[in-house]
């Protein structure tokens, strides 16, 4: 069930609030372009700082608008598992075939714990949902072994897959020696989508993806040729995305009156701000994320040029969907407009 290209989606809002009728159009600009499943609410749609009320609104959109076109899953993790329970029980009644569950953050649990602690509740409780952990250690500060997600396939029929994001080849081996064959691997690592599909110790299925929220259709394509075995068209629609996939994190030097620092802007800042220069309804980020630097800008936009101007087709969708000028949006010198700190300090 979980195979091919899923969306991570974005949440769009508009003055601080959900953008409902933007919502709608990104997913079915989604839809469109051939997704075989939406996460509605994950780290990408800025789960850390949407409220559950919003939380539990924006699934029961994306389920009713994706409800017999792909997949619905929804993100319903956190760091407390009373919580995480109370919002997969909201996402299940609301049609959601799926959920994830991104590793504890900040708690520091165990693997063991976030296994019986965590996991394994939700897996219990709803046995018709598709539990799908996240390991994401870089961003948590906790990781779910391979061992402990190869006792949960084991144990729970509805544990049958795993979205990768650990950059950890290795662990992802041992994690397809552990699980099966027939157990699932989703790339969250845009970069290494290709890789992680290629490697035959690995075997990754298909991807929860960023950058589909602005290019589905060709990500679609390039997770269908890898998996059917045309690797020359797969490498090429991988070359041409690069220069997008190397947005989902975007790290500058900046000089300030103390001298130099390092600044790192993480999904979902750079994915929203390559949105907003397209024209997209993907809005502002909430606080505490904020706006990029002008060199963090700068590197958006040069992406965005070399895309436009070396593979256009990646990009078109976009236009013919929301009916945007891109050429016109993309060379405006005033493009980074409320979209930049002026200055570091």
């Amino acid at each position: 069930m979980l195979k091919g290209c899923l969306t991570a989606l974005i949440t769009p809002l508009a003055d601080g609030e959900l953008d409902e009728r933007g919502l709608d159009m990104l997913v079915d600009f989604q839809i469109q372009g051939g997704v075989s499943g939406i996460l509605a609410v994950g780290t990408t749609g800025e789960s850390p700082t949407l409220s559950w009320r919003e939380h539990n609104l924006t699934t029961r959109m994306v389920a009713k608008r994706t409800r017999g076109k792909c997949l619905c899953m929804a993100g319903t993790g956190s760091n407390n598992t009373a919580e995480t329970l109370e919002g997969t029980r909201e996402a299940a009644a609301h049609g959601a075939e799926a959920v994830l569950l991104v590793d504890p953050y900040y708690n520091g649990p165990s693997s063991l714990e976030i296994r019986r602690e965590y996991v394994e509740p939700v897996a219990r409780a709803f046995p018709g949902v598709q539990v799908v952990p996240y390991v994401i250690p870089g961003r948590t500060g906790t990781r779910l072994l391979p061992q402990d997600v190869a006792i949960l396939a084991d144990k729970y029929k509805n544990v049958s897959a795993v979205k990768e994001a650990t950059g950890d080849a290795e662990s992802m081996r041992e994690t397809r020696r552990l699980c099966g064959e027939s157990f699932t691997i989703l790339s969250g690592d845009d970069p290494i989508i290709l890789a992680m599909m290629k490697d035959p110790a690995i075997r990754a299925s298909g991807a929860i993806s960023v950058i589909s929220n602005v290019a589905p259709a060709a990500v679609v394509r390039m997770v269908e040729a890898v998996a059917s075995g045309d690797l020359e068209t797969a490498g090429r629609l991988e070359a041409a995305l690069a220069p997008l996939f190397n947005l989902v994190t975007v790290t500058t030097r900046e000089e300030t009156s103390f001298g130099e620092v390092s600044c790192r802007a993480r999904n979902p800042l750079p994915i929203k701000t390559l949105m907003a220069v397209l024209g997209m309804p993907g809005g502002p980020c909430r606080p505490p994320l904020g706006r990029m630097t002008l060199q963090g800008f700068a590197r958006v936009l040069d992406a965005l040029k070399t895309v436009w101007e070396k593979n256009p087709e990646i990009l078109t969708p976009v236009a013919d969907h929301f009916g945007l000028d891109l050429e016109k949006r993309i060379y405006d010198p005033k493009a980074s407009r409320g979209l930049v700190y002026g200055s570091y300090e």
